[in-house]
């Protein structure tokens, strides 16, 4: 549950949660919506950068630390989002809230999980992801009443002493790194009778090791197929469904089943990654986020905007829980934060290029179909990928 909450916590950091923030600040500092987009765009970038260096510290100093590190600079970082005078400083606050929000308190909370358990390790991260991005999909609502009812810079400030009053303390009390820290064992299994033959643990990989393997590019793929094309649906999702017949208020409410189908698909995934292989996983997130593509065209109001928001919600949740959840089991825990951080990196830079891709295929062509047709071909090459992708054998003591 902690980690649980301290994911919900990133919400600042998302893109959902920033977006309300998007046409006050503009208004208030002269900058056209372009240049915000270019500032979002580099400060996303920006942000990817440290991710390796964010698992390098997980596994140094174990996610305890790690959190509360991460949960006291991104609470600065928000309150100085509040004294933003123009383009140079926005920029700057937008490589911090990315750095730490979206990219390096997802990646500590998400990884805290996986040292409790084993067996059932996908069910618990699926669960935790499920909790937290209910309460992500919380933030945009409660930062839109804050900014209505005082104001965008009172705002952050707030949002800034929600970060402190509950990440830092869930870090120093809630938080603990692993089972043996309290006498416990993974799974809450007892302890073994001293007369128990010594069985050998599987070796971990290093981060090298993983990057040399095709499952680690077969997975990081995926992350950053369902980050580029899911944020960049989002991101243009009132103008693409608007094309469609949907009022900007029922574009809008779009997320909601999106919202509702990510969590069910995080509960369901979680359950199914500790059963099924994970090429049976990838393949089928990426067969839905082709769906959801390939059914833009026949989006109407209705049910079908219902069920292209179903789609779009599952696939991204799904791949997320399939990577938060495999890479223990695939790659063993001695190195696992840093190499879950270059999989964080390469998901917080995709997601600054899916925007751009559909905006600059609608300026070409003057439609969305016709891009999303084009960027069909990377789910399809990372499924096929994914699928052939062998499991390495962890032979060999830890």
């Amino acid at each position: 549950m902690c980690a649980a909450i301290a994911l919900g916590m990133t919400g600042p950091g998302q893109t959902a949660g920033v977006s309300v923030f998007v046409d006050p600040m503009m208004a208030a500092l002269d900058l056209s919506r372009s240049q915000v987009s270019g500032a979002y765009f580099v400060g996303t970038l920006g942000g990817a950068i440290a991710m390796p260096r964010v698992g390098r510290l997980i596994d140094e100093r174990g996610a305890r630390v790690s959190m509360g590190i991460v949960g006291g600079l991104f609470a600065v970082v928000l309150a100085a989002m509040a004294g933003v005078a123009g383009l140079i400083t926005l920029t700057v606050g937008f490589v911090g809230i990315r750095m730490l929000g979206q990219g390096g308190l997802s990646l500590v909370a998400t990884t805290a999980v996986a040292p409790w358990f084993d067996r059932r390790r996908g069910m618990a991260i699926g669960v935790t992801t499920a909790i937290g991005s209910g309460i992500i999909a919380l933030v945009p609502v409660g930062s839109e009443m804050l900014i209505s009812q005082t104001s965008w810079r009172l705002a952050w400030l707030v949002l800034a002493a929600v970060i402190l009053l509950t990440v830092v303390p869930i870090a120093a009390r809630g938080l603990i790194d692993t089972p043996a820290d309290v006498g416990q064992r993974v799974d809450g299994d007892p302890e073994p009778h001293p007369d128990a033959p010594k069985v050998d643990l599987p070796r971990s990989f290093t981060r090298g090791e993983a990057m040399r393997t095709p499952i680690f590019w077969a997975m990081a793929s995926a992350v950053a197929a369902t980050g580029m094309i899911g944020t960049g649906l989002a991101f243009h999702q009132i103008d693409l469904l608007g094309e469609q017949g949907l009022t900007p208020t029922q574009a809008a409410g779009n997320f909601i089943p999106q919202t509702i189908a990510a969590l069910t698909t995080m509960l369901a995934v979680g359950g199914l990654i500790d059963r099924l292989a994970p090429r049976w996983v990838l393949l089928g997130s990426m067969s839905i986020l082709a769906t959801a593509m390939l059914a833009v065209p026949y989006v109407s109001p209705g049910w079908t905007a219902i069920a292209y928001g179903v789609a779009v919600g599952a696939s991204g949740s799904s791949v997320r829980a399939l990577e938060a959840a495999s890479f223990p089991r695939i790659f063993g825990l001695a190195s696992v934060g840093r190499i879950r951080g270059v999989v964080t990196a390469i998901s917080v830079a995709s997601t600054a290029f899916g925007p751009l891709a559909l905006s600059l295929g609608y300026d070409l062509t003057g439609s969305y179909r016709q891009v999303l047709l084009v960027l069909l071909v990377i789910p399809a090459a990372v499924a096929i990928f994914g699928f052939i992708a062998p499991v390495p054998e962890r032979s060999g003591r830890s």
